[in-house]
C-alpha cells in the first residue's frame, strides 16, 4: 500500500499534484535523461563538477520516490559512451562521485528494498568503479522492490551492437545456423532483459532529443520534456511528469475504442495507423 504521507507534506503543492495522479495507472518503467548539470553550475559561476555534485540530491529523491510509489523499474542515464570526450578532470570527478554515492546510499537502498543494477559497457570503466558497482549489485540483489538501473558507459547504438554480437556468439556456441531472431528474443538479450520497456521517458533541461538512450526500448515511450535542470528536479517535477503521462492516449499504432465503434457502425474495417 502506497503511503501518501511519505510522498508529500499534507497541504503542500506536491500533495495537490499527487492526489490528481491515478496510483493504479503508474508507469511500469520510468527512464530519465539527467541533463543540465553543467548549465546549472555555469548559471551560478561554479565549476561544472559542482553541477554533477548537486545532481546527486536529485538522484536520491527521485529514486526514493519511485520506490515509494512502487514503480517497478527506473533507469537513469548517468554517463554515456560519448562522455569520455569531456575533460579528464570532469570524468574523474564523475567517477569519484559515483563511488561516493554508492557507499553513502547503500543503506538507503536496502531500507527502501531497492535493487541496484548497473547497465552499459561496464568493463570499460576503471576497475575501482567496477568493484563498487558489483559490490552494490550483489548487496541489493535480493531486494524485491524498485529495480534501479543506472546506465554507465552506455549508448543505445552500442547496446544494440553488443546484443547482436551476444546473440551471434550464443548461436555459434549452440551450433545453430537456421535460427530466426524475433523481437522478443532480441529484447531478452539487451542490457535491460526481463524488464518492461519504459512507459515514460523524462528529459530535463528542455532539450528535444533522446541522446542515444535506450533506442530499442523507448519505441513507444511517452516523452516528457521539462526545462528544469537536473539539479533542481525534485519530487514535484516527477509527479508532474507522471500526471502528463496519464493524460496521454496510448494507442501503440492502433485506434481508440470510440473511433473503432465509428468504423463498426459505418460498416468499415478500421485501418491501423
Amino acid at each position: 500500500m502506497i503511503d501518501l504521507n511519505q510522498l508529500a507534506e499534507p497541504g503542500s503543492a506536491e500533495e495537490e499534484i499527487l492526489r490528481r495522479i491515478d496510483l493504479a495507472r503508474l508507469p511500469r518503467h520510468i527512464a530519465v535523461i539527467m541533463d543540465g548539470n553543467g548549465r546549472w553550475a555555469k548559471a551560478r559561476q561554479l565549476p561544472r563538477v559542482e553541477g554533477h555534485r548537486a545532481g546527486i540530491a536529485s538522484v536520491r529523491e527521485i529514486v526514493e520516490t519511485c520506490a515509494r510509489l512502487e514503480v517497478p523499474v527506473a533507469t537513469l542515464y548517468a554517463f554515456s559512451v560519448e562522455n569520455w570526450k569531456r575533460p579528464r578532470y570532469e570524468v574523474a570527478t564523475l567517477m569519484m562521485l559515483l563511488k561516493e554515492y554508492i557507499r553513502r546510499e547503500i543503506n538507503t537502498l536496502q531500507e527502501n528494498n531497492i535493487r541496484f543494477v548497473p547497465i552499459g559497457r561496464l568493463d570499460g570503466l576503471d576497475p575501482s568503479v567496477q568493484r563498487e558497482l558489483e559490490w552494490a549489485r550483489k548487496e541489493t540483489s535480493q531486494n524485491s522492490g524498485l529495480r534501479f538501473q543506472i546506465a554507465l558507459n552506455y549508448g543505445g547504438r552500442a547496446e544494440i551492437v553488443d546484443t547482436v554480437n551476444r546473440i551471434i556468439a550464443l548461436l555459434r556456441e549452440k551450433g545453430l545456423t537456421d535460427f530466426r531472431v524475433d523481437e522478443e528474443f532480441f529484447s531478452n538479450h539487451l542490457y535491460t532483459a526481463n524488464t518492461p520497456d519504459p512507459d515514460l521517458l523524462i528529459r530535463t533541461s528542455g532539450e528535444l532529443r533522446i541522446s542515444n538512450f535506450l533506442l530499442w526500448q523507448v519505441a513507444y515511450a511517452e516523452i516528457h520534456v521539462t526545462r528544469t535542470l537536473w539539479p533542481d528536479f525534485r519530487r514535484r517535477h516527477l509527479f508532474e511528469a507522471i500526471l502528463d503521462f496519464q493524460g496521454r492516449e496510448r494507442r501503440y499504432g492502433g485506434i481508440d475504442e470510440s473511433e473503432r465503434e465509428m468504423f463498426v457502425e459505418a460498416g468499415e474495417m478500421p485501418i491501423e495507423e
